[in-house]
């Protein structure tokens, strides 16, 4: 890249129509894929996933910090318990993203939540962030964690979810090359849809998700820079409960990320719960996992690979 186009990079009032449009249309919402009707007639999905991340977010930084690698062995440790517990209690399949190397640290919790009948997604390989790489990297990254994962559970993963939801604009293509059926880091909208690559469609769904419905920005703590909690437990579950009450008057998705070493303390793991019982409480729900969910939109929309 030349001195001016560098330079002009940092400075988005000198680009060029093309220019923006090119970083505009490289992944961008396309057509709805919502369907005329969910499930077995039911009135609302509810898709309940957590990013099991673990280790991986101190070990992405350098792994420096003990105290934080250990806070990620507690959502192994203790959180992932409880959550699994829970979703027994109430029969609901949920969908666990984990980096490859969260999944080779914790080995016996991907079999149990296979066996458990839940979906086990692709998060990056050790929660690196897509923008800082070049493609090859990116792309050898990505295979790599879907052999692993594979290896682990004998599953090959048939979605993803990028680490910090950071999407380049080479994940879209990587992602299309390993012929998945879904992503699930994007934000356009509420409900699913098809993913456009240059203006052209791709085949991919894609199931929105927004830091609204995370528990991370409401209640991450590092005591080394400016993340402090700002909402305490029953602040996060009353804003997922009114987000599960428009999801529902609307007849649409209601789709929530979390996180074991978040939502799995004992003061919280109630957040999860009151999701879990408020959509049971509409009774006219379908939970899906995610791979379940892209599949029934892609299905009922008549959504192909080009």
């Amino acid at each position: 890249m030349s001195a001016t186009r560098d330079h002009d990079q940092h400075q988005p009032w000198l680009w060029s129509q093309e220019t923006w449009e090119q970083k505009l249309n490289k992944a961008r919402a396309g057509r709805s894929l919502k369907p005329a009707k969910w499930k077995n007639g039911a009135q609302m999905a509810v898709a309940v996933s957590f990013d099991s991340d673990h280790e991986t977010f101190e070990l992405r930084n350098g792994g420096e910090s003990i105290s934080r690698l250990s806070q990620g062995q507690y959502g192994a440790r203790r959180g992932m318990p409880r959550i699994l517990a829970l979703l027994e209690k109430y029969d609901v399949p949920a969908s666990f993203f984990m980096p490859a190397v969260s999944a080779m640290i914790n080995a016996e919790e991907v079999k149990t939540v296979v066996s458990a009948g839940h979906e086990l997604g692709m998060h990056s390989w050790i929660h690196e962030f897509n923008s800082r790489l070049d493609h090859d990297t990116e792309r050898d990254l990505a295979l790599r964690a879907a052999d692993m994962l594979e290896k682990l559970s004998g599953q090959r993963p048939v979605g993803m979810r990028t680490a910090s939801w950071d999407f380049s604009p080479f994940t879209l293509a990587i992602a299309r090359e390993m012929g998945l059926l879904y992503d699930s880091s994007l934000m356009a909208d509420d409900d699913p849809y098809e993913l456009l690559e240059d203006g052209e469609p791709t085949g991919i769904v894609e199931i929105p998700v927004e830091w609204i419905r995370d528990d991370a920005p409401y209640v991450a703590m590092d005591r080394m820079t400016g993340a402090r909690p700002y909402g305490g437990p029953v602040m996060v579950a009353d804003i997922l409960k009114r987000e599960m009450d428009v999801a529902w008057e609307e007849g649409g998705l209601f789709q929530v990320t979390l996180h074991p070493h978040h939502v799995g303390h004992r003061s919280r793991i109630f957040i999860l719960e009151e999701v879990l019982r408020h959509a049971r409480d509409k009774g006219d729900v379908w939970f899906c996992t995610h791979a379940d969910l892209a599949r029934y939109c892609a299905e009922e929309c008549g959504l192909t690979k080009p």
